[in-house]
């Protein structure tokens, strides 16, 4: 399953050549990986997702400009790999066009009161595996 968030473009998103800036295509993939992991979080008293979390890696791909407008583009956001205390987000930043970049990011859950990375609990991988993608779960690069 992939998670779909809609993603306003806004005025000070452009550079000086009137694209969008490659560092604000980071800023949308936050943005959608924030949200998604807010609606992750299951109620009742749950610890999970509610913690914090860092980022250890961001690669990204830029395929094509994208000259800014009014209509949001949609960041389609998926769980490439989960290992014992990170998981792997992949991303596509497009529209009903085109395709304009790929992306992934490896997030590592972090307790902030112990200064320290913890690990993923057993609610949360069970959560995550729902959003992984069918690529990753052939070739087996789910590490519980």
């Amino acid at each position: 399953m992939r998670y779909l968030y809609s993603c306003p473009l806004r005025w000070s998103d452009m550079d000086a050549f009137g694209h969008v800036n490659n560092v604000v295509f980071v800023r949308y993939l936050e943005e959608a990986r924030i949200d998604f992991m807010r609606r992750l979080a299951p109620g009742g008293g749950s610890p999970s997702f509610k913690g914090g979390s860092v980022v250890a890696r961001h690669e990204i791909d830029y395929l094509r400009p994208l000259v800014h407008r009014h209509a949001p583009v949609t960041v389609e956001l998926w769980v490439t790999r989960i290992s014992a205390a990170s998981l792997t987000v992949g991303y596509e930043v497009k529209d009903e066009d085109a395709l304009y970049a790929r992306a992934s990011t490896v997030v590592v859950p972090f307790d902030f009161a112990e200064g320290r990375p913890r690990r993923l609990s057993a609610e949360e991988k069970g959560i995550l595996k729902e959003y992984l993608d069918d690529a990753s779960r052939q070739e087996g690069t789910v590490a519980v």
